[in-house]
C-alpha cells in the first residue's frame, strides 16, 4: 500500500482532528441517517433500517454496473453500454438511489451530517473492490465555490478523502475545478443533463503533472444518468490521463427517481 496522502489538506494535525472526532462522538452520539436511531461508532444506519438498503451486487454491466434481473454471463454490457459505450472504463456504487436510500444520502449530502463519509467509505471499498487497487489516485468531482460556499463542504470530497484512507491511495481533492456555476441537475432530461455540464470542469493547470499517464478513480456521491462523471472523465484524459474509473456511492436504476 502507498501511504496515504491528501493534497493541500487542512493544516490541523490528524491526531487532533482525530481527538476531535472521539470527543463529539461522546458527548453527541452518532445516530442513525435514516431514522435517528443512536448506532454505534462504525455505522450509519441501525439494524433496522440496514435490511430496507438496495445494495448493488453481480450481476452487473461490465462497463457501468448497472444491475441485471439474471446472469448473463461474464462481460456481458447492458443495452445503453452497448448503444455507446462510456469514456470511462468502469463504474460501479455501493447501493440504488430508492426511497430507502434517498434520506439518508440527503442527510450526509445537505444536512451537515459528515460523520457517514468513513462508513460510506467503507462500503465503497467492498462495491470497488474490482477497480479501486487499479488507480493509485482518487479525485472527487468538485462543486462550484458558489455551492461550496452555501454548502459549507463537498459530499464527494469527503467520501474520496475517506476512502484513500482506507485503502491507502492518494486523494487529490482540487484536481478538479468547476469552470462555471451549473444549475441542479435534478429534474433535467439525460440530454439536459449532458447540456447542464458540458464544458464545466477542467483540470488545474499546476496539476497537469499529475494526471497525464495516471490511472484516476473518479468519485462522486450519486450516478444518475452519468452525465457528471462522463463530462470529468473526457476532462480528464483529454489532458492525458491514461484511464478513468468511476465509484460512488448510490446510482439511479430507475431514473424517474429523480
Amino acid at each position: 500500500m502507498t501511504k496515504v496522502t491528501e493534497t493541500r489538506r487542512s493544516a490541523i494535525p490528524a491526531w487532533l482532528r482525530r481527538a476531535a472526532e472521539g470527543a463529539t462522538g461522546l458527548l453527541l452520539p452518532r445516530r442513525c441517517l435514516a431514522c435517528g436511531t443512536p448506532v454505534d461508532g462504525q455505522g450509519a444506519l441501525c439494524a433496522a433500517c440496514w435490511p430496507e438498503i438496495q445494495f448493488l451486487s453481480p450481476p452487473l454491466c461490465s462497463t457501468c454496473g448497472y444491475p441485471f434481473d439474471y446472469d448473463p454471463g461474464a462481460g456481458v454490457l447492458c443495452g445503453a453500454c452497448t448503444a455507446q459505450s462510456p469514456v470511462y472504463n468502469r463504474a460501479r456504487a455501493v447501493f440504488v438511489y430508492d426511497d430507502a436510500s434517498r434520506g439518508p444520502l440527503l442527510a450526509f449530502k445537505h444536512a451537515d451530517r459528515t460523520d457517514a463519509a468513513p462508513s460510506f467509505a467503507r462500503l465503497m471499498v467492498q462495491a470497488g473492490s474490482e477497480i479501486w487497487p487499479d488507480a493509485p489516485m482518487i479525485v472527487p468531482v468538485p462543486l462550484h465555490r458558489r455551492r461550496l460556499v452555501s454548502r459549507r463542504y463537498n459530499q464527494s470530497a469527503l467520501l474520496a478523502h475517506s476512502l484513500a484512507a482506507e485503502t491507502g491511495l492518494t486523494s487529490v481533492s482540487d484536481l478538479l475545478v468547476r469552470t462555471r456555476h451549473t444549475p441542479t441537475q435534478g429534474g433535467l432530461s439525460a440530454s439536459g443533463r449532458r447540456r447542464n455540464v458540458r464544458g464545466a470542469f477542467a483540470v488545474r493547470r499546476d496539476s497537469l503533472s499529475l494526471v497525464r499517464d495516471a490511472h484516476v478513480l473518479l468519485v462522486d456521491d450519486v450516478f444518475t444518468t452519468g452525465a457528471t462523471v462522463e463530462t470529468c472523465a473526457t476532462t480528464l484524459l483529454r489532458v492525458g490521463a491514461r484511464a478513468v474509473d468511476v465509484l460512488t456511492l448510490a446510482r439511479v436504476v430507475r431514473p424517474t427517481l429523480l
